[in-house]
């Protein structure tokens, strides 16, 4: 009989133990922490067990991308490899073996921006929306997972973007600001960062915000660095021309690279900056490169699902240049891809489409809704076109056609119906007009951007079975994929804190 009663007090102890533990774990009781703590807590047992950090570490950071934008693509790809049987194509990265989750609020919003995200995957803090690694009283700097690896290990960095180079994603690996809009000092912090491979778009302001200060790109050269605005320059580098800037030769809308769909053949797309980054930065010690596809941010904010879905596939290709590196050096590697936030609440199914997609739709669309404004609205506006004449270029620019131009042959998903005909007109006829009082209802239905193009957009979107609830970010959170060494502390749910926190564990810096 004792032992019977010993057996049932070890069996309550053990439930008990059991209980309390996962009471912890979960925030239960006197002893709850915030799930932030606990994630760093939890994952720093996991992480010191004995091991060879990565010598190569890559961070791929899609900005604006989360599960939307990554499903799209791959369900894009699918539905044009298909005869009609659904399926899907995986992204590079979604072929991964480890997949995580992060959570992406910030200080002041759970629908937080570029600076404050990229601030906590590159320092592990939270701070403002709008802030590039202070504290929220603007008074402590964070120093970022790539100052640290350069300061302590002597590891090469490479910062790689779509955008401009001293916008806020790429900015919080380097710079220190209360206001992301700081972008001569932002400059001036990229410059003295010593970083080793800097490639994308033009700098913003270089001339400082009223034009009078001295040239960043000459303030660059006397401080060593070799700054390249050609592409057969460019294709010329290699690690013995030492520190370099690369700004595209082919400049975009804000000064930015191409976007995918529009980029002409022979043009430098992200992954040709990440093969000759790996070619500057590789050396015996180690580097470390973050890369950014910025504008599938920019892309999503306009609610261009075409052009969302292209620059997630150049993305994508970027990675398979690291993959190529990876199998080359499978033990010394790590690649991270993620995003910082969820941008234009991207949804696959639309109410007037029911439980039908028709995306091979969005292959129609041959270019961007930037270059759209540029060749082709600005000439309306100023030549006060006909709306006959503009539908003819939405034809050949989107495949949407009129009724009345429809032809046996003629896609019928791609016929406007009178209710959109009539959108698309009064999109038009605002536009021509200049007229934007930004009312409720005027937002509503096109943001801050051209009524026309952003009409034309939204109605292939929903023909295609896509919608946008939103012109801003939205508080999804994003997916982390790794592969590599190290790769396996990235899965679980945690804070977009986290990723810093494991990377500086995995490389034991301070």
């Amino acid at each position: 009989m004792k032992n019977h009663w010993k057996k049932i007090a070890s069996v309550i102890f053990a439930v008990l133990f059991i209980a309390s533990v996962f009471s912890v774990l979960l925030g239960g009781g006197s002893n709850a922490e915030t799930f932030q703590s606990r994630n760093k807590t939890a994952l720093t047992g996991v992480i010191t067990a004995s091991r060879k950090a990565p010598k190569y570490i890559f961070l791929f950071i899609g900005d604006g991308m989360s599960y939307p934008q990554i499903q799209t693509a791959s369900y894009y790809l699918g539905a044009k490899s298909s005869d009609g049987e659904v399926v899907a194509v995986p992204l590079s990265f979604m072929k991964f073996p480890v997949t995580g989750v992060a959570e992406t609020y910030d200080s002041s919003s759970f629908a937080p921006d570029s600076s404050s995200t990229a601030t906590s995957i590159a320092t592990g803090n939270k701070t403002y929306s709008g802030v590039i690694n202070m504290d929220t009283t603007y008074t402590k700097k964070f120093e970022a997972i790539s100052e640290k690896l350069k300061k302590q290990l002597g590891y090469k960095i490479g910062i790689i973007t779509s955008v401009n180079l001293n916008h806020a994603t790429p900015a919080a690996f380097y710079a220190h600001q209360p206001s992301r809009s700081n972008y001569y000092e932002i400059g001036l912090e990229m410059i003295e960062s010593g970083f080793d491979f800097f490639a994308g778009g033009a700098l913003i302001s270089p001339n400082g915000e009223k034009g009078d200060q001295k040239s960043l790109y000459d303030i660059a050269r006397e401080k060593g660095y070799k700054v390249v605005t050609k592409q057969k320059d460019a294709e010329k580098l290699s690690a013995n021309d030492g520190k370099t800037i690369v700004i595209s030769e082919t400049l975009a809308d804000y000064d930015s690279i191409s976007y995918e769909i529009d980029a002409k053949d022979g043009e430098w797309r992200l992954a040709d900056y990440v093969r000759k980054g790996i070619e500057m930065l590789y050396n015996d010690t180690g580097f470390f490169m973050m890369v950014e596809g910025g504008k599938i941010d920019w892309a999503c904010h306009a609610n261009d699902a075409a052009t969302v879905i292209h620059d997630t596939i150049a993305l994508s290709n970027a990675v398979e240049v690291a993959v190529e590196f990876y199998n080359k050096h499978p033990e010394d590697t790590l690649i991270l891809v993620t995003g910082d936030h969820e941008t234009g609440g991207l949804s696959i199914g639309f109410a007037g489409t029911d439980y039908d997609t028709f995306l091979t739709n969005l292959s129609n669309q041959k270019i961007s809704y930037a270059k759209f404004d540029t060749d082709y609205v600005a000439g309306y506006k100023k030549n006060n076109t006909k709306f006959s004449d503009v539908l003819t270029d939405i034809e050949e620019n989107f495949g949407l056609v009129p009724k009345y131009k429809a032809k046996s042959d003629t896609n019928p998903n791609l016929i406007l119906t009178d209710y959109e005909y009539e959108k698309l007109y009064e999109a038009y006829r605002r536009t021509i007009d200049g007229y934007r009082q930004l009312n409720e209802e005027e937002y509503i239905l096109y943001g801050t951007y051209e009524p026309l193009t952003v009409t034309i957009t939204h109605i292939l979107n929903n023909k295609s079975g896509i919608n946008f609830s939103s012109y801003a970010h939205t508080g999804l959170p994003v997916p982390v994929f790794a592969v590599g060494n190290g790769a396996e502390l990235f899965e679980g749910y945690y804070d977009n804190t986290d990723i810093y926190f494991k990377l500086a564990k995995l490389t034991s810096v301070k």
